[in-house]
């Protein structure tokens, strides 16, 4: 596997950890329609919520939730549309983002975007 398939699944365990201390509960990581894909589908409450998580080591350039543009957004809803089409009766959904920051002499740092809509 290549080391930056690595550091993204490392990622999304450390997210997927996170969420639950939150209060999540992890429905599906990297679910996947044709060629999009979900990294983590969870519930908390009344809400679904339809997770991309971002990882990146610290850059005075650029964050995490930087890299989520229109485009990734799009493949985001087409995969949840088609989520919710195979699993009906949600009512609630909510598109996050959930960038992580990784330190070199620190711990890391989480940041949640909430019903963020592009």
């Amino acid at each position: 596997m290549a080391e930056h398939n690595e550091f993204g699944t490392a990622g999304e365990d450390m997210a997927a950890r996170w969420l639950k201390e939150k209060g999540y509960e992890i429905l599906h990581r990297n679910w996947r329609y044709k060629q999009y894909e979900i990294d983590i589908i969870a519930q908390k409450g009344k809400f679904l919520h339809i997770i991309e998580v971002k990882s990146r080591h610290y850059s005075p350039f650029g964050l995490p939730e930087d890299s989520v543009g229109k485009k990734k957004f799009k493949n985001l809803q087409r995969a949840a549309d088609e989520y919710l089409q195979l699993n009906p009766g949600h009512k609630w959904i909510q598109y996050n983002i959930l960038a992580i920051t990784l330190f070199k002499d620190k711990d890391p740092e989480f940041f949640l975007l909430e019903d963020v809509f592009l």
